[in-house]
């Protein structure tokens, strides 16, 4: 097991150099974590890093590194002015279980009401979150 850190300074610099030298732009914690393999020494063919984020989601962070920031993708930038919304769950996995059912539910009805792709697309979506959360469900018993 290996580990490093990345202070603001490492990071900022990081994305510079990556910008500069490959015109890809890091968002912060993805610059952590190209630093880490930077430090090391795990620069090689058989290491991943993956980006965790759209560098567009940090532009104050991000123009420290880099000025002017590149123009972020069009589909990016409307969330910016799109109302933020959240939810809050009890923290136990049977609420949160719960919790997704009923918005994967209420998601599915809304798209068969308005024509849109059905469960499907809901349901690759669910799934794609869930893993991503790392919440155990059973998504298949959602809609029976």
């Amino acid at each position: 097991f290996l580990s490093a850190r990345a202070d603001t300074k490492m990071t900022l610099a990081t994305i510079k150099t990556y910008y500069e030298k490959y015109q890809y732009m890091l968002c912060p914690h993805s610059a952590v974590g190209v630093n880490a393999i930077q430090q090391l020494n795990e620069v090689n063919a058989h290491t991943v890093c993956l980006a965790t984020a759209h560098d567009a989601k940090f532009p104050a962070a991000c123009q420290r590194a880099v000025d002017p920031l590149p123009t972020p993708p069009a589909q990016l930038s409307e969330l910016f002015t799109m109302k933020t919304r959240s939810s809050s769950c009890k923290n136990d996995l049977k609420a949160v279980q719960s919790f997704m059912k009923t918005k994967i539910q209420e998601r599915v009805e809304a798209e068969q009401m308005n024509g849109k792709g059905g469960d499907n697309s809901v349901m690759t979506t669910v799934v794609a979150a869930a893993a991503i959360a790392g919440i155990t469900m059973q998504v298949t018993k959602v809609l029976s």
